[in-house]
């Protein structure tokens, strides 16, 4: 009877200090209202939960919000009531990943039980790498994490096609790059009304265009035969090396026009044009050719040399003072 004789004093000394507003009633008459129909130790509960500024526990404040408060006034508002955030990740630093993280798990759980076709016959698609993802959320996420969503991304990917629903398509089309090049049309070189093939051919500063046509093997490269454009042998064999690694150095005339850099650079694009002007009439030689290295564009160049350097990167000795 202690407690309930205190919290009835705290309560008459609450109402003796304080003058309740007309618009909205006091903590105190919430309380006394409640008093009218519980017993004295739910008294004792009911004024300690009013007066105290922390809840005790989760059990108590549901027992003060739905037992011993009126239910009919409309003006009574829970005390400790907190918001309860719209998404997990909230609470984590990078919220648009996250979004995304969490989507795609329950994607996962909720379509895990559909069938799936082997990864060779699956669609082929053009994931977004961490770097480039990173870059269009605008977020420093942890590549463990990401390699985590990735795996699961893929896996969704595995999803009969004709079965897919549409809201995993729209939960994989963030990690996919805006263009798929697997799904790109190879230009055809087409053939010219006299026969004849353009292929176009670069290495660092050197540019080589080249016609091939049905003959003898007659190869003249700036109004010049082989010998006289190129001194060097390693140079004449680089240039023609189209022809000989398909054993067709009897079957197409070739003639180019090579400009730019030096012997090197100009016999290495003139291999590279003579390659893709030959694929244009048979195109069954594209694999055979890129093995051999005429197909791919080799990019490398010398780096140039920068100031106080005596070439690209060698500087000169140190001098002890």
């Amino acid at each position: 009877m202690s407690a309930m004789r205190l919290a009835l004093r705290g309560l008459r000394e609450l109402q003796l200090r304080t003058k309740p507003q007309s618009s909205a009633p006091s903590i105190v008459s919430a309380v006394t209202r409640a008093t009218a129909s519980t017993p004295s130790t739910t008294l004792a509960l009911a004024a300690r939960r009013a007066i105290s500024t922390t809840p005790s526990s989760k059990a108590d404040q549901a027992t003060i919000s739905h037992k011993y408060l009126d239910e009919s006034e409309p003006d009574i508002v829970h005390l400790h009531a907190r918001p309860k955030p719209a998404s997990p990740s909230y609470f984590a630093r990078f919220t648009t990943f996250y979004d995304s993280y969490i989507q795609i798990q329950e994607l996962y759980l909720k379509y895990r039980h559909l069938p799936v076709v082997p990864a060779a016959d699956a669609r082929r698609v053009a994931w977004r790498s961490k770097a480039e993802y990173r870059l269009i959320i605008g977020e420093h996420i942890k590549g463990r994490d990401f390699s985590a969503c990735m795996g699961i991304v893929k896996r969704l990917n595995l999803i009969h096609p004709d079965l897919m629903p549409q809201d995993v398509q729209d939960g994989l089309q963030p990690f996919m790059r805006d263009i798929n090049y697997h799904e790109k049309t190879e230009r055809e070189i087409p053939v010219d009304r006299f026969g004849r093939t353009l292929g176009v051919g670069r290495r660092k500063t050197s540019t080589a265009r080249a016609w091939v046509v049905e003959g003898t093997g007659e190869v003249l490269i700036n109004g010049k035969p082989v010998n006289e454009a190129f001194g060097r042998l390693h140079d004449r064999e680089s240039a023609l090396w189209a022809l000989k690694s398909t054993e067709r150095m009897d079957k197409y005339n070739v003639w180019a026009r090579v400009e730019g850099g030096g012997s090197t650079g100009q016999a290495e694009a003139l291999a590279m044009a003579i390659a893709h002007a030959i694929t244009g009439h048979e195109p069954a030689l594209k694999t055979r050719l890129r093995k051999a290295g005429c197909i791919t564009r080799d990019y490398r160049a010398v780096e140039r040399k920068k100031a106080g350097h005596l070439k690209a990167r060698k500087m000169t000795p140190w001098q002890p003072r």
